[in-house]
């Protein structure tokens, strides 16, 4: 039976329907938030695998372009990979949700949001998010839920639930916040040098709201919920734990304060690798191939608590970090640009064992990425890219497309950067970063921004102001906490929270924050912030150093660009039919034989008249402006001009005064004397000088060399 539930959510409607669809699924809802209308399902397996070292979660945002009624892009004509915004929206409620479900629980769960309409002002993620932690709260599923998210602007000084377009685009904080009815446990933002005071209450004012959306899932839970499922654990009894703790214990604590990052981790894999061979020889014989296997599966989950144990006690009691820093040190720093010859611009940061080489490529206007997908926004001219191969970390691997962490670290480093990048008027060209991770041990993505910032300056692209990232980590141990700069890899893995912190020396420009435990407090996020803040100007200390402002010139590689206007009604004339003129410009003055070919100059035509010039040559540019300006300039009244003589009828002739401007000089206007035949005077090629006569009723012009050369 259907039922329906409703709150009016900071002067919205928020509803929720139940019974009607799906009903099949473990748990499903419609949530519909203004006119944007979410399915959310949840399906959990009935078995278990007990020996799989992770928790089988799977969480999908499905755009559907009917839902802003839009018909797919391309020959296929059907919704197909999902696009970034989608892969973005799923990581960002996988990101809160995934530590709320007990350790132990095995069996796979599927999470599957279908977007069917959406109103830009009423956000489909945050619904998703809603319907998603719903969904899972009121099935038999176990989950330490339920959750919720809001997004947060500032306009004004005035901070803002769930802003609407028109309101985003004027704001200066853009703020996604997730968590529980206890504490905050995801963020993602961008902000215009926001300071940490004001970002601070900011995700304090997002979790306030956050409070109410939970009150209401929590009424529709009381009321629709179904009892918990009991599930499948693996038991470990605690004479097996006691008995790998005293093993593995001593020689762990020893493995955890190498300092060199592969040296540790060989040494860890010896111990892990002797434990399991240990337990394998003793019991191989007695036991049945999947009776061992079970034994092992526990024998490693053993081995990884006591990893976890060890490594806090170390960092949080007896206050040591694995490789020798205090709390607050970064690791070794330096910087370089101009590492490729031939490329716009290029820089390479390292820290510590992270290190990023990042490359941008300025290109025309008209090389924009194009969007099919459920934003108004159909283009993006600053885009980068985050490359993490294998090799980074000393390993084999998968490579191919881009995975959900690749486009997760670079939208990351997009939305920092983004905001010290320059208009499309001040600087109208196409700006493409991309990072290349060569090496890896922690905060890849924050080493990207640093080298992306360098790369821009060194391709003398006039950013606003240089900016830099860095990853603050969490170690808990009880009441106790230690708050880390700069982690590396083994203090994230082995850590509670990875909160990234990007920004200029005035403020904070991006913020991603992700944890393993249920929420933080308050205290803890303003104590990051602030040490995030100090590292910060730190590593900003050493960009300058090396590249202290963006270079007044673009690369002598990259396109030149010469911008001027013409009159918005002469662009169909530059244009020419089906092409034809703009076509034959670009040709002639580049010298190709196809407005394809990379040395073809590039021409971009807006609505409003602006002509936008790109190419290498300075020449080039200049000579494909005079002959846009010759089609576009107007002939004046009583003018003298010097033409080409184009063709010769009996009549008269054409003269060409300029490429795409002729007219007719009539054989009675030909000379101060009487001409029989014009071809007795004049042939194809000659130059001569004419008047203009002006244009008759039908638009064509009218010239005499009689009047120029009286």
């Amino acid at each position: 039976m259907k039922k329906t539930f409703e709150l009016d959510f900071r002067g919205r409607k928020l509803i929720v329907e139940h019974g009607q669809l799906a009903k099949q699924a473990s748990g499903a809802v419609l949530v519909r938030y203004g006119d944007t209308v979410v399915l959310s399902t949840v399906v959990v397996s009935k078995t278990a695998n007990l020996l799989s070292d992770f928790f089988p979660l799977m969480v999908l945002y499905q755009e559907k372009l009917y839902s802003v009624g839009k018909i797919p892009g391309g020959f296929i004509k059907r919704e197909g990979r999902p696009t970034e915004n989608a892969t973005l929206a799923a990581r960002m409620i996988d990101r809160p949700m995934r530590p709320l479900f007990p350790e132990d629980f095995k069996n796979e769960v599927q999470i599957v949001n279908t977007v069917l309409s959406v109103d830009p002002n009423n956000s489909p993620e945050m619904a998703a998010l809603f319907g998603s932690s719903l969904a899972t709260s009121i099935s038999k599923i176990p989950f330490n839920g339920p959750v919720a998210s809001v997004k947060v602007g500032r306009i004004n000084g005035e901070l803002i639930i769930n802003p609407t377009t028109e309101q985003a685009e004027i704001s200066d904080i853009d703020l996604t916040v997730a968590g529980t009815k206890e504490a905050i446990n995801m963020v993602e933002s961008s902000a215009k040098e926001v300071n940490e005071d004001d970002m601070l209450e900011a995700l304090m004012f997002g979790h306030e709201a956050i409070k109410e959306l939970i009150t209401f899932e929590e009424t529709i839970i009381k009321e629709i919920g179904e009892p918990k499922m009991a599930y499948e654990k693996l038991e470990i009894s605690e004479t097996l734990r006691d008995e790998i703790v005293n093993y593995i214990k001593e020689p762990l604590d020893e493995a955890l304060r190498i300092k060199d990052k592969l040296d540790k981790y060989e040494k860890i894999d010896e111990i892990k690798t002797n434990l399991i061979n240990k337990y394998q020889e003793a019991n191989e014989e007695q036991l049945k191939p999947e009776e061992l296997k079970e034994l092992l599966t526990k024998v490693t989950l053993v081995f990884e608590e006591v990893e976890y144990e060890v490594f806090r006690k170390i960092v949080v009691l007896e206050k040591k970090r694995a490789d020798g820093r205090k709390m607050k040190e970064i690791r070794p720093l330096s910087a370089a640009v101009d590492i490729l010859p031939r490329t716009h611009g290029s820089a390479l940061f390292t820290r510590g064992e992270t290190q990023s080489l990042s490359v941008t490529t300025l290109g025309a206007l008209g090389e924009h990425q194009i969007l099919d997908g459920l934003d108004l926004e159909s283009e993006k001219r600053f885009m980068l890219h985050y490359n993490f191969p294998q090799f980074s970390v000393g390993e084999t691997g998968r490579y191919g497309a881009p995975g959900r962490r690749e486009i997760g670290h670079g939208a990351l480093g997009e939305k920092a950067l983004a905001q010290v990048i320059p208009s499309e008027e001040e600087f109208p060209y196409t700006i493409r970063v991309v990072s290349e991770i060569l090496e890896s041990n922690g905060s890849s993505s924050q080493a990207s921004i640093c080298a992306g910032c360098m790369s821009l300056m060194a391709a003398g692209v006039p950013i606003k102001a240089p900016v830099a990232g860095i990853a603050m980590g969490l170690i808990t141990a009880g009441n106790e906490y230690t708050i880390l700069t700069d982690i590396q890899g083994l203090e994230d893995h082995l850590g509670d929270m990875d909160f990234k912190v990007a920004g200029t020396k005035d403020g904070i420009c991006a913020l991603q924050m992700d944890i393993k435990i249920k929420g933080i407090s308050k205290e803890i996020l303003k104590e990051a912030l602030y040490q995030a803040k100090e590292a910060r100007l730190q590593i900003l200390d050493v960009i300058t150093d090396t590249i202290s402002e963006p270079r007044p010139e673009v690369s002598e590689y990259a396109p030149k660009m010469l911008t001027f206007t013409i009159n918005p009604d002469k662009i169909k004339e530059v244009i020419g039919k089906g092409g034809e003129m703009i076509t034959k410009i670009i040709l002639e003055t580049s010298n190709v034989k196809s407005v394809n070919d990379v040395n073809a100059v590039k021409v971009d035509l807006e609505d409003d008249g602006t002509v936008i010039i790109y190419h290498s040559d300075k020449q080039i540019i200049e000579e494909t402006a005079r002959r846009i300006q010759d089609v576009v300039k107007e002939v004046e009244m009583d003018t003298i001009y010097t033409g080409k003589v184009v063709k010769v009828e009996d009549f008269g002739c054409f003269v060409e005064l300029w490429p795409g401007t002729e007219g007719l000089v009539h054989v009675s206007q030909l000379d101060t004397k009487r001409i029989e035949k014009p071809s007795d005077l004049v042939k194809v090629g000659d130059e001569i000088l004419v008047k203009s006569l002006g244009y008759d009723k039908k638009g064509r012009l009218n010239l005499s060399r009689k009047e120029a050369i009286k």
